[in-house]
């Protein structure tokens, strides 16, 4: 691509951004989608303090000749003093001297985050490994305060780690595969209209055939899809730091997703990525359909189906989740239009590398090739709606000569 070309791609880039970006319907385009998220922001608050009234953390205990009662009575002294959640213990059974007693299975059967057994001298704290990294400590200092020969020293604690099966980390990573694939369909089908609707805009007042007969016309549309996707980074960026206000301003019930594969500051660099060219490629279809129209209706009328197909896509890279390892992963892998919802979720479950790269350089081609198209596509209406009199009027003159 020469130099004269990428100037005129950065003049048109630049000139698009700059109008949209410093104009006040902008501005109301930015809060527009900020305030679903304030309400749900309030929503989610209430719905979070109910749910941890109803979803209160209970510790069982299940020590021999009352030593659980002990543990609980300790526990209650000294709860006034304790910032934080504590969590609530109860005493599920005082259990003989050489009794069998198995509180895994007491954590499968019954609402209980955690199981205490042993003695004060030696407590066991049965449960996940988040559970047992933030309460033993606190079992520690219960069981000390419990003893009433040594009261001041804390016993040690034995972990029974109750260990996440493999199959609930791929369960995990494929609720966040499912998130990343809504969010990026909603952030590309929110703002890719903005190509559109600029380019019928400027076909309307003919400022697009001036524009065409300075510039090469690939040139032209790459440009104004740059310049687009600059304005949808620009709207990505801001309600990305409204949501990171919100966390900072306390929002703690908003659900953590598990980790990906290929952890979050890579996940969220391809995410960014992936946006991009899901955008571009969508942009270049809205072009080539601005192209064809001529008209608002006509507009309406050729965007329904790109939109119906952008759903379909999406549809095929979720149900793609589904079917690891066949054929209908790898089509959604390989089809332009899905390939960036369906490498997204294969960035959260696989931790490899190079097919990202090999993905996003397909993409890049077939963006190329899809602008390259539009472009032939809107020549040839253009010069066939800018007049075809004088057009033929200047061959006849030609051949006259």
């Amino acid at each position: 691509m020469g130099s004269a070309r990428l100037q005129a791609i950065w003049v048109i880039a630049r000139r698009d951004f700059v109008a949209v970006v410093f104009s006040r319907a902008f501005i109301f385009f930015l809060l527009g989608p900020l305030f679903p998220i304030i309400i749900g922001f309030f929503a989610g608050a209430v719905g979070a303090s109910v749910q941890h009234d109803l979803d209160k953390a209970v510790i069982g205990v299940a020590m021999p000749a009352q030593q659980g009662e002990r543990l609980v009575a300790a526990r209650n002294a000294m709860i006034d003093h304790m910032a934080g959640n504590v969590p609530d213990m109860q005493v599920i059974a005082d259990i003989a001297p050489g009794s069998a007693f198995d509180p895994r299975a007491v954590l499968k059967k019954r609402q209980m985050s955690a199981v205490v057994t042993g003695t004060l001298d030696a407590p066991v704290i049965t449960g996940t490994q988040g559970k047992v990294d933030d309460w033993s400590g606190m079992i520690a200092m219960f069981a000390g305060r419990a003893r009433s020969d040594h009261p001041d020293q804390y016993p040690e604690i034995r972990a029974d780690v109750v260990a996440t099966s493999a199959a609930h980390e791929h369960s995990g990573q494929v609720v966040t595969a499912q998130a990343g694939q809504l969010l990026l369909f909603l952030l590309t089908m929110l703002l890719a209209g903005m190509v559109l609707s600029n380019l019928v805009e400027e076909k309307a007042n003919k400022i697009i055939e001036v524009l065409a007969a300075s510039i090469p016309l690939d040139a032209l549309f790459m440009g104004k899809l740059f310049a687009m996707l600059g304005v949808s980074m620009v709207g990505v960026m801001v309600w990305g730091s409204g949501y990171g206000m919100m966390v900072l301003a306390g929002a703690r019930h908003i659900p953590l997703l598990a980790t990906p594969a290929v952890g979050w500051p890579l996940f969220l660099a391809l995410g960014f990525a992936y946006f991009a060219m899901a955008y571009l490629l969508l942009g270049s279809m809205f072009l080539t359909i601005g192209g064809m129209a001529n008209t608002v209706r006509e507009v309406q009328t050729l965007s329904m189906p790109a939109t119906m197909m952008q759903l379909v896509v999406f549809f095929l890279a979720s149900f793609a989740l589904a079917r690891p390892n066949t054929w209908i992963e790898k089509l959604a892998e390989v089809f332009p239009i899905s390939s960036p919802y369906a490498m997204l979720a294969h960035a959260a479950e696989h931790p490899s590398l190079m097919p990202h790269v090999l993905a996003l350089g397909w993409q890049a081609l077939c963006v190329a090739v899809m602008v390259r198209g539009g472009a032939a596509i809107f020549r040839r209406n253009v010069m066939k709606s800018g007049g075809g009199k004088k057009a033929k009027r200047a061959k006849l003159a030609e051949a006259a000569a």
